[in-house]
């Protein structure tokens, strides 16, 4: 099965437990206003040269080569781009590390290919190997999230209810954007809407950041919030508060 893969990390510290290899996929359906990667947006081989098409035997072959790092914490995250666009392509990589025991998660916004008819059975294969999801949840109403993504909710909610039929463990990944979802209101909002979804077992507000400017500078794209600034790291802390101390 072949796919296209647009960059590997090695030894990743920040994606998932562990050490582990971080693989980000090409393509993306989403444009989010404060999207670090826009090099990943195409799907195959764009016109800036992202995307090696990649069999995915011999990425399992690349990333057992590391093995020994992942220890009994670490192991492989998929990320991207997105995907869910690529959901056999993730399955089949998913399917040969677990033949050796490698722990592994899924770093997604829920949002793939829904037009293919077997989209949901495809989710739920992919799922049925991988044992943490790190969940990207842009906003918790539709008018927000359709501001940040430019699409609606719906697809986000679909994925969502498919992991919910799951065991699967799952880390929630929130970023604060100032005037966006920064304000205390949003936070209670969203610990509200956590509430109601099983095996949560880690929340991560992260604080948004301007370091992929440059990259829309390359690719000739403007920066949607260009005149926001860097939320305040220390502030994450009192928001974090508020979540620990609501739910």
């Amino acid at each position: 099965m072949n796919g296209f893969v647009h960059s590997v990390e090695s030894l990743g510290l920040v994606d998932g437990p562990g050490i582990r290899s971080v693989v980000f996929l090409q393509g993306c359906r989403l444009r989010c206003l404060y999207c670090h990667n826009p090099d990943t947006w195409e799907l195959g081989r764009n016109g800036n040269g992202n995307g090696t098409e990649t069999e995915s035997d011999e990425l399992v072959k690349k990333l057992l080569r590391f093995r020994d790092y992942y220890g009994e914490n670490g192991g492989v995250t998929l990320s991207g781009g997105e995907p869910l666009l690529q959901p056999d392509f993730a399955y089949e990589v998913f399917k040969g590390l677990k033949n050796y025991n490698v722990h592994t998660c899924l770093d997604t916004s829920g949002v793939g290919d829904t037009s293919d008819p077997q989209y949901a059975e495809k989710i739920k294969r992919l799922l049925s190997v991988t044992d943490l999801v790190l969940l990207d949840v842009k906003h918790t109403e539709n008018d927000g999230y359709k501001k940040i993504t430019g699409r609606s909710i719906a697809d986000f909610n679909m994925f969502l209810r498919l992991l919910q039929d799951t065991d699967v463990s799952i880390w929630i990944r929130q970023v604060i954007v100032p005037t966006i979802t920064d304000s205390e209101d949003y936070i209670l909002g969203l610990k509200k809407y956590l509430s109601s979804i099983k095996n949560i077992e880690k929340v991560e507000l992260l604080p948004y950041h301007t370091l992929g400017i440059h990259k829309y500078e390359k690719l000739n794209i403007p920066y949607p919030l260009r005149d926001v600034p860097p939320f305040n790291k220390e502030n994450i802390k009192i928001l974090e508060n508020i979540i620990k101390k609501e739910i």
